[in-house]
């Protein structure tokens, strides 16, 4: 049972690894995606310098990355929740720093997606990925900002996961998540609020559109 614990987490981080945007970026322009736009080694950097369908591949991979740790976790190595949670998080951790990579990456936003769509399900919390989307879904709608309306959703997260669980660990995990996803968006949080001309463009897409 041990060796099966130890083996989701190591999955998890090594699924979270996977160069997508990296790959996409080199396949489809020759390029290093870390010297495009702001660095980001992600979904949204791939929209802004390489294209639509590019970037739709990449966030399809990015959350199935997520999905597929929590997935092989609970139904293949039949791990207790602690490490399903564990599994979940390495890849979200796998994804922001990539072995592959000398440890740069995303911010982990496909990645999180794509564990909470298997996590809160299969734990009967079906819901809670309904009311998390709903919460990214409004500040999206008024402000076209990706990165700010997710932080808006994992603020939220603990508490979404505390009313529909109860479950402690599940909550705590929650909160080192956004902890964890908060890490690599502080710096570039930092540079859109210092660089904005007005701070109407932090909130809204103007203010992170080059730094995302």
């Amino acid at each position: 049972m041990i060796v099966n614990q130890a083996i989701a987490i190591v999955i998890g981080y090594l699924l979270g690894s996977i160069p997508t945007a990296y790959l996409v970026t080199r396949l489809v322009k020759g390029k290093d995606i870390r010297q495009l736009g702001g660095g980001n080694v992600g979904g949204l950097n791939v929209l802004r310098e390489v294209g639509r369908c590019p970037a739709l591949a990449v966030g399809i991979v990015d959350i199935g990355k997520g999905a597929a740790a929590v997935a092989i976790a609970y139904w293949l190595l039949g791990v207790p929740q602690l490490f399903v949670l564990l599994a979940g998080l390495a890849a979200v951790i796998g994804h922001n720093w990539m072995v592959w990579l000398k440890f740069s990456g995303g911010k982990g936003m496909g990645a999180t997606m794509g564990a909470l769509a298997v996590i809160l399900p299969v734990y009967g919390y079906w819901q809670g990925i309904a009311i998390f989307l709903g919460v990214v879904l409004i500040p999206f709608i008024i402000t076209r900002n990706v990165a700010l309306s997710m932080g808006t959703g994992l603020l939220f997260l603990p508490l979404i996961t505390w009313l529909g669980t109860k479950s402690g660990t599940a909550t705590i995990m929650s909160i080192i998540l956004g902890l964890v996803i908060a890490i690599k968006f502080f710096p570039t949080a930092r540079a859109a609020w210092a660089k904005a001309e007005a701070k109407g463009d932090f909130i809204f897409e103007r203010g992170w559109r080059h730094k995302t």
